[in-house]
C-alpha cells in the first residue's frame, strides 16, 4: 500500500534550522494538496503549512514569516523549511497529501508516520 514517508528531523538548538521532506512511497502516485501538521505532546494537531498545486500557500500563525513551504511536482515531493526555530516548535511532524493513482485526478488523503522535531534551549 502506497505511503508518505517523511524524513529530516531531529535535534536542533533555538534558532537553528531544519529541513524536512516527504515523498510517496511508490512513484506512480501523484501528490495533489500536499500539507504538513504536527502535534506536541498534550496539544491537539496543528496546521503547519500546505500549498495546492498552482503554488498557493498557507501557513498556521504561529510559525508565519519562519517556516517555507515548497514542493518538486518532478520529483513528487514536498519540503518544509524551518528557520529561526523555538522550543515550542518542538513537535512530531506528520505531511499530508492526497495521493492520485496514475490516470486518476484524485485518490484519498494519506498521512505519514511522523517525523520528531526537538529544539532545545
Amino acid at each position: 500500500q502506497v505511503q508518505l514517508v517523511e524524513s529530516g528531523g531531529g535535534l536542533v538548538q533555538a534558532g537553528g534550522s531544519l529541513r524536512l521532506s516527504c515523498a510517496a512511497s511508490e512513484n506512480n502516485f501523484r501528490m495533489n494538496a500536499p500539507g504538513w501538521d504536527r502535534q506536541a505532546p498534550g496539544n491537539q494537531r496543528e496546521l503547519v503549512a500546505a500549498i495546492t498545486s498552482v503554488g498557493s500557500t498557507n501557513y498556521g500563525n504561529l510559525v508565519k514569516d519562519r517556516f517555507t513551504i515548497s514542493r518538486d511536482i518532478v520529483k513528487n515531493k514536498v519540503y518544509l523549511q524551518m528557520n529561526s526555530l523555538k522550543p515550542e516548535d518542538t513537535a512530531v511532524y506528520y505531511c499530508n497529501a492526497d495521493l492520485a493513482p496514475s490516470g486518476q485526478r484524485y485518490g484519498r488523503y494519506y498521512w505519514g508516520q511522523g517525523t520528531q522535531v526537538t529544539v532545545s534551549l
